[in-house]
């Protein structure tokens, strides 16, 4: 016999109402804020505030959110047009999901260019390990209190944060197997630099 989701039920709504009526005060609890487009909800909190937020917004009974579907970095650009909208250049968002409820809800932390960390959530939601991980190792956040906090994705003694904007597409240096030596060597790019330009199509090309 199949197991009725929350929203199946015929007061889903109501239950729904209630829990954005619980979320919003207790992001305000945090001094954190709530947005909402395209029907996806996204809570903004200070990085001092963010852990204290999603432990509650897992043990709150109005919540109930269980499971940390993901964690990611973002590089919004080292520049004011690309900080347009964001009040810091890094941040680290965190997808979670309410098996009970049926719900899923988006938590933003920015961070600060110059001091890209904040605490680790792996005493909250253990896949957070490898997530933080992950963002360490592509945009160099790091995450206070994490167990084993290495590169994850990149070799060893590898130099810079691969998926930072100003990381340059070439990278650093390249790799090859010397047969003389028996093992992979690591030597200058021998390639230029380059710049990529977004190719524009004219509408009167097309027609």
């Amino acid at each position: 016999m199949t197991t009725l989701s929350p929203a199946d039920h015929s007061d889903s709504k109501d239950q729904q109402q209630s829990g954005e009526d619980a979320l919003a005060g207790l992001a305000a609890s945090f001094g954190a804020a709530v947005t909402s487009e395209f029907d996806e909800r996204t809570v903004i909190v200070d990085r001092d505030e963010a852990v204290a937020l999603l432990r509650s917004l897992r043990d709150s009974s109005a919540t109930r959110f269980e499971q940390l579907i993901d964690l990611c970095g973002v590089d919004y650009g080292d520049d004011s047009a690309a900080l347009r909208g964001h009040p810091e250049r890094f941040a680290v968002v965190y997808h979670l999901l309410s098996v009970s409820r049926n719900d899923r809800l988006r938590v933003v932390v920015y961070l600060p260019e110059d001091n890209p960390r904040l605490k680790s959530v792996v005493n909250i939601w253990a896949c957070a390990n490898w997530y933080e991980r992950e963002a360490f190792d592509l945009f160099g956040i790091l995450f206070d209190g994490h167990p084993d906090l290495r590169r994850l994705l990149t070799d060893y003694g590898f130099i810079g944060h691969p998926m930072r904007k100003d990381f340059p597409l070439s990278g650093h240096v390249e790799m090859r197997f010397d047969e003389k030596k028996g093992r992979v060597v690591y030597e200058p790019v021998s390639i230029d630099p380059r710049v990529t330009v977004p190719r524009v199509i004219r509408q009167e090309s097309v027609e």
